[in-house]
């Protein structure tokens, strides 16, 4: 690898770390070609991204940022899982992780923010952005659908009852 290719390597690392919702560091030590394009197949199916680049390449892309603070996770063969919504890429590789022991959780990057294997594991636990918007659509439609309900029941009340006595005078 050239001066060039390093350098627009280091450029592409800064744009990850910076747009990235959350970058998760995984060691894939013994894992298989097929195991590894499964894992990738799952990230890109939910927008996120699994990537290899050289630990010392990420080191240097990281100095203006986290530094030291993350220097500690790019030990021994590391992979990338990045994507924009800040829990999915954790979510799939926790989840990842626990169906096969080659893929080691080892932290993840937010921000200038370094968290350890089990600041991820919580990370991967909180529901993803698309189900805090439903959430959210819910329960701003709640009180509306009960405002609507309330507002029925009177007029459904009065129709059976005239309904009762249209049937008592036909009977």
């Amino acid at each position: 690898m050239d001066r060039a290719q390093k350098a627009s390597s280091i450029e592409e690392l800064k744009g990850i770390f910076a747009d990235s919702g959350v970058v998760v560091v995984t060691q894939y030590s013994g894992l298989t070609f097929v195991e590894m394009a499964e894992l990738r197949n799952r990230l890109r199916k939910e927008g996120a991204v699994l990537k290899v680049f050289k630990n010392r390449l990420a080191q240097k892309a990281l100095a203006d940022g986290a530094g030291e603070k993350a220097e500690a996770l790019f030990k021994g063969p590391v992979a990338l899982a990045y994507g924009p919504d800040p829990v999915t890429a954790a979510k799939i590789a926790a989840q990842y992780a626990k169906e096969n022991d080659k893929l080691k959780l080892i932290g993840a990057i937010m921000g200038n923010d370094v968290l350890n294997e089990s600041g991820v594991k919580a990370l991967a636990t909180l529901p993803s952005l698309d189900e805090l918007r439903g959430k959210l659509i819910g329960l701003i439609q709640a009180p509306a659908t009960r405002i609507a309900g309330v507002l029925q029941a009177p007029a459904g009340q009065l129709a059976r009852v005239f309904n009762a006595y249209a049937t008592k005078d036909a009977a």
